[in-house]
């Protein structure tokens, strides 16, 4: 069955409710009729249990299950009805015991003990009868009255178990579920399958923001949340291009003031001189690395698989060959969807950090939650709790360590988490217990791939 695409969940949902209850009643209905009937259970003659009165109860056949027990009762079982059915077993029990029929009682539970017609003049059918005596089945009980005052109570022995009816409904009811499965679990995926890309898309745009628009069908609230969400995805992509494209003209405008200031200050005396065009020097470091970050952000790159054990051992042997203290601890070998010019700019941004401030750089590779983890950690001084996170900001730069002498403008820690939040991951620092920090990156592993031996 192929619904249109614009139905409505509700509509679909109630067509599904219905559609399981009428096969699930056709199943019910087929397999009841296909059977034949149940026969009577546990069947008894008057004559079983005219022996296990007399205590002979070794002489009942051994196919009767479960056998006839005996035990004495102060009281009789209490008795329902008379009934035609009852008088006629308790008058042919009397007649093999020999008893008077006003000492023996019959009590059934539930379904009747017999089932003769009950017209005048019919005969009981065949399969009750044996010998022209009444058959006994189901649950009942037949109590004879001893010299003593007490009664003789003689009934089927409790089984463990179901009865056969009961698994005849156990039966039918697995063959309904065997036929409803697949057609639930049909309409199911159908129903499902539309949120499960939606879901797979939103976890792609917070890893991509150039990702395509979905293409998504189901139904009318389905199509809904797709167009919203294609229509809230072109709305952020345009806002990060407008903020970036205004960035980047603001920082491409201040070069012409900044030539024509250090055109001005030859003017200057000497010693003012030289501090202002120090100033002048910083700033236009500062617009040049704004471009390029403004650059780098603008063009659009193709998300590639690579492995990132091999791209960090890159830049750390690149690092090595210039004479730095860098190594690689560990690297195993976890494959990512990712821009491998970006994450290469991130590996090599935070190992720039450790060798400027920590003397030395190493890394490690591993998976952890499902996440690819890269680690850079260095024996430098650290830095203050309250300025972990700040270190993120643009251009903002710690003083006392990281200071324009010896650092540069401070957009390398936040070009590392931009890069990381763009791939769906993202960047923390931690102050190690023995001295040093430690920057951990996480990025979400290829969907379907996992860490390679």
């Amino acid at each position: 069955m192929r619904w249109p695409r614009s139905l409505p969940l509700f509509a679909q949902t109630l067509g599904l409710v219905i559609a399981t209850l009428i096969a699930a009643q056709t199943a019910i209905v087929v397999v009841i009729l296909s059977l034949p009937p149940p026969p009577p259970p546990n069947v008894y003659t008057v004559d079983d249990v005219a022996r296990t009165i007399r205590a002979d109860a070794e002489t009942t056949p051994e196919s009767k299950e479960p056998p006839l027990v005996a035990h004495m009762e102060n009281e009789p079982p209490a008795l329902e009805t008379e009934g035609r059915h009852r008088l006629m077993v308790r008058d042919a029990l009397a007649r093999n015991l020999g008893l008077s029929p006003n000492s023996i009682i019959v009590y059934q539970h539930g379904p009747r003990i017999v089932a003769f017609a009950d017209g005048p003049g019919e005969r009981p059918p065949r399969r009750e009868m044996a010998g022209g005596e009444p058959l006994l089945f189901g649950r009942f009980q037949v109590a004879v009255r001893q010299d003593d005052g007490r009664w003789l109570v003689v009934e089927p022995r409790s089984a463990f178990g179901l009865d056969p009816w009961q698994k005849r409904l156990l039966l039918v009811f697995a063959v309904a579920v065997v036929a409803v499965a697949p057609l639930a679990w049909a309409f199911s995926r159908r129903l499902a399958a539309p949120i499960t890309a939606l879901a797979a898309g939103a976890e792609r745009l917070g890893r991509d923001p150039g990702a395509p628009p979905l293409d998504i069908g189901g139904s009318a609230e389905v199509l809904a949340a797709v167009a919203a969400f294609n229509q809230m995805q072109d709305r952020l992509r345009r806002y990060v291009e407008d903020r970036t494209s205004m960035i980047g003209a603001i920082a491409h405008d201040l070069r012409t003031p900044l030539t024509r200031l250090r055109f001005r200050i030859e003017a200057v005396p000497e010693p003012l001189r030289d501090k202002l065009a120090a100033d002048l020097d910083q700033m236009e470091a500062m617009i040049a690395s704004t471009l390029g970050f403004v650059r780098d952000a603008a063009l659009p790159r193709e998300r590639l698989r690579l492995e990132v054990a091999s791209l960090v051992e890159t830049v750390m042997d690149e690092a090595a060959l210039t004479g730095a203290s860098a190594s690689v601890q560990q690297a195993d070998r976890v494959v990512i969807d990712g821009d491998p010019l970006a994450l290469k700019r991130l590996v090599a941004n935070l190992v720039d950090n450790a060798l400027k401030y920590g003397v030395c750089a190493r890394a490690r590779v591993f998976t952890d939650g499902g996440m690819a983890v890269i680690e850079v950690d260095d024996d430098g001084p650290g830095m203050p709790e309250s300025e972990i996170e700040r270190v993120f900001e643009p251009f903002h730069r710690l003083e006392t360590s990281r200071s324009r002498e010896t650092g540069g403008i401070g957009l390398g820690l936040a070009v590392v988490r931009a890069v990381a939040r763009s791939h769906g991951g993202d960047v923390v620092l931690r102050n190690l217990s023995q001295g040093g920090l430690s920057a951990r990156v996480t990025l979400p592993m290829a969907a379907g791939r996992v860490a390679l031996t």
